[in-house]
């Protein structure tokens, strides 16, 4: 476990647990300010199907964009699979299925189904997202919907 104790190890791994249903809520209830504070400054972000996005404030900036108001979000985030490099990095591979829908009619646009691969560091004694890539395995989506 690289230099952890049990229960530093058992404490790491909820943190980062905690970490990700934040991040969740977050996304899906808009909340940029939240969302932002969850990630390093040099945060690595690629979706399937985007330019990578090299900053957590530009990956903030196109997600916030791509959810817009118009958009309405719900993520659900499982069975991870988290290892530790270090007492203060650490990776993870979590089971995903999001879908979104137009705001104002409720219709589905988007359901998919995939892995989010990530990686975290403690900074200041707190567990923050350090890259994202989502690979989606499945993706139901409306023919004239953008991929999300």
């Amino acid at each position: 476990m690289h230099g952890m104790t049990d229960i530093d190890y058992l404490l790491a791994l909820e943190e980062i647990r905690l970490l990700k249903a934040r991040r969740d809520r977050a996304v899906d209830t808009k909340d940029w300010a939240l969302y932002r504070s969850l990630h390093v400054d040099h945060h690595v972000s690629h979706n399937d199907g985007y330019e990578r996005w090299e900053s957590a404030d530009v990956m903030i900036e196109n997600v916030s964009r791509l959810l817009d108001e118009t958009k309405t979000s719900v993520h659900h985030s499982h069975t991870p699979d988290i290892t530790f490099q270090s007492a203060t990095t650490a990776k993870s591979i979590w089971g995903m299925e999001d879908l979104i829908f137009d705001t104002e009619s409720g219709e589905l646009l988007i359901h998919g189904f995939g892995f989010y691969h990530e990686s975290y560091e403690k900074a200041d004694g707190k567990w923050l997202f350090n890259s994202r890539q989502l690979k989606r395995t499945l993706v139901r989506e409306k023919p004239e919907s953008k991929q999300t």
